[in-house]
């Protein structure tokens, strides 16, 4: 048992599971932050763009009648809420374009060290012309070249 409690305390520790718990509380956050922002700020834009249209309040009520809101329809039956439905859609499209901006942004600052390329040439000892790095013998003056 003490093995095993090693083992996963070992695991725990290890730093994708630490970074990825962090992750996730920060996810949990800024989901809020996002909600938010869809129902208190962005929704009411597009309602008044949209012609007073109320997302929250678009469904079929599945047993045919009419009811004046979602809550009402949901106590008498069961409701197909293609408001809800399409609101939720806009607020995975923030945070998907909330996360391609962090990311966006966390990329500019880690510029990828330039790597250096292999020669492709080297130069013949005894004509001093420029060969192909792999070749063996002097395209220019004929000589065998020393192999490195």
């Amino acid at each position: 048992m003490k093995k095993f409690l090693g083992e996963f305390k070992e695991f725990i520790m290890r730093g994708n599971v630490l970074e990825m718990a962090i992750a996730f509380i920060i996810s949990t956050a800024f989901n809020k932050i996002v909600t938010s922002l869809v129902n208190d700020v962005l929704m009411p834009v597009i309602t008044l763009l949209t012609g007073k249209i109320d997302f929250t309040n678009l469904f079929i009520a599945m047993d045919g009648n009419s009811y004046a809101t979602l809550e009402a329809a949901k106590e008498s039956t069961s409701v197909l809420a293609y408001g809800s439905f399409i609101q939720t859609i806009i607020e995975f499209l923030i945070i998907a374009f909330s996360v391609f901006v962090v990311v966006k942004t966390m990329n500019s600052f880690h510029k990828p060290e330039p790597v250096e390329e292999a020669p492709a040439t080297k130069v013949c000892p005894y004509c001093k012309s420029e060969v192909p790095i792999d070749a063996v013998k002097c395209a220019h003056c004929t000589s065998d070249l020393p192999q490195e």
